[in-house]
């Protein structure tokens, strides 16, 4: 059960969605809800700002991006700032008990990133997106505290300090094809943390997925 508004003010459009089907557990916790504010020209230059701020019971993420125009043979830029909030689970493992914070090993992510988007113009089959941030991770507890350890006394920061930081590019290129009877995709995404200060994290990472479908009947076949 949710309540939703849409809201005209002048070019500018605002939704808010709120989630009232989870029961509160403390006077002072937020319902989930969800806000978006789009503006379609904001400076009357056709510039677009899209604003979204996405509150669950235990995570929040709030974006923000301003696009300029530009010919379409160029690559599309769009300024990003993001802030996010959630449980740590690539260490500590999924939270039980429906992701309740004690359940999360007492450790959460608050990620701060600033940037920029390029996407290249698309060609009939391939498409590809660039991107360089600075980003900014700060470990906390569930009272909202920074932490260098989490209850077992182990690091939570590459650095051993209260947060890490890093300028990452990354870089994805994407090819689909599709007809009536089948379809094929693959996107290769590689992520390097560049080295502009000595204590900021140098990594590489590589990630490939491909898939393929065939039409069974009325049905899908999907391999990856």
């Amino acid at each position: 059960m949710g309540a939703q508004k849409s809201i005209h003010a002048g070019k500018a459009k605002i939704d808010v969605n709120v989630d009232l089907t989870h029961k509160l557990c403390a006077s002072l916790m937020l319902t989930p809800f969800s806000l978006y504010i789009k503006h379609p020209n904001l400076f009357g230059g056709s510039e677009k700002l899209d604003v979204s701020w996405d509150k669950g019971l235990y995570d929040s993420n709030v974006l923000v991006a301003y696009r300029r125009p530009r010919p379409e043979w160029l690559a599309q830029q769009s300024f990003v700032i993001q802030h996010s909030l959630s449980p740590e689970i690539g260490v500590h493992g999924v939270p039980t008990d429906n992701f309740t914070r004690s359940g999360s090993g007492g450790v959460n992510l608050s990620r701060l990133s600033v940037g920029m988007d390029l996407n290249e113009p698309a060609s009939s089959k391939w498409s590809s997106a660039t991107s360089i941030k600075f980003e900014h991770v700060r470990p906390l507890n569930d009272d909202g505290r920074s932490i260098s350890r989490d209850l077992d006394g182990f690091p939570v920061t590459c650095s051993g300090n209260l947060h890490d930081s890093m300028v990452v590019l990354r870089q994805e290129s994407r090819f689909a094809k599709a007809n009536d009877c089948t379809f094929s995709r693959f996107s290769l995404q590689i992520e390097q943390g560049i080295p502009v200060l000595s204590k900021w994290l140098i990594f590489n990472r590589f990630k490939f997925v491909a898939s393929k479908g065939v039409k069974l009947g009325p049905a899908f076949l999907l391999t990856r």
